[in-house]
């Protein structure tokens, strides 16, 4: 059985990519995927930001911010996604997405729940910062609706949410998506199925204990 630890947050196009290319990856071999936090903008107010404002801010205009959505769009296309950015008028805080996803691993839906949360946001251009709207996503995921409003209402998983990011923190992982395979071998990015299988294989070899990267340019392992 293979276990593949992934760092991701629910507003990083390359994180849905990297979890089709992984999906492809795996082939239908039989693995455990667990999800963990890790925030782009862990300092965003609770109800996000507009957009575009976020993203002149952050790439230093408008055009360079269209430029980045065509290649993201041109991505998705590739591993059959569907990529609205039009649609997408707020970028969202992701903490409480992320007290959804731990809740959901706790449920055995996570999954299904990272899918769903990906969709909302990416093609249907959802606001993930509004819980109304984030407890209807997670409810078509399979989470039970009272459960998520009884999340949502308290601080359940705040604690469990941090903690996992903490643990990142200590891995050293910078950005994301980032996988785990096996506790030992490490892949960064949205790789090719190919890398995927590589990473596989070797975390399958692996006995040292020791967490190892493939490097994306060879395919080799690196301890």
């Amino acid at each position: 059985m293979v276990t593949i630890d992934i760092y991701s947050d629910v507003i990083c196009p390359w994180c849905y990519i990297g979890k089709r290319r992984m999906e492809k990856g795996l082939a239908g071999r039989a693995a455990t995927v667990r999800w963990h936090p890790f925030e782009l903008n862990p300092k965003m107010p609770p109800e996000g930001i507009e957009r575009r404002a976020y993203r002149i801010k952050k790439f230093g205009s408008w055009e360079r911010s269209l430029e980045l959505d065509a290649q993201v769009g041109r991505a998705f296309a590739g591993e059959g996604l569907m990529f609205n950015p039009e649609k997408m008028a707020r970028t969202p805080n992701t903490f409480d997405a992320h007290r959804i996803i731990w809740r959901a691993g706790e449920k055995g839906v996570q999954d299904t729940v990272v899918e769903a949360l990906f969709k909302a946001y990416f093609t249907d251009g959802r606001n993930l910062s509004d819980r109304a709207t984030l407890a209807a996503v997670a409810v078509t995921g399979g989470l039970d609706a009272k459960e998520v409003d009884e999340v949502l209402a308290g601080d359940r998983g705040a604690a469990e949410v941090r903690e996992w990011e903490q643990k990142g923190q200590r891995l050293g992982i910078s950005g994301v998506p980032f996988f785990v395979i096996n506790g030992t071998v490490a892949l960064s990015g949205a790789q090719p199925p190919e890398m995927f299988r590589a990473a596989i294989e070797q975390a399958s070899e692996t006995s040292t204990g020791d967490t190892c990267e493939v490097d994306p340019a060879t395919g080799k392992r690196r301890c």
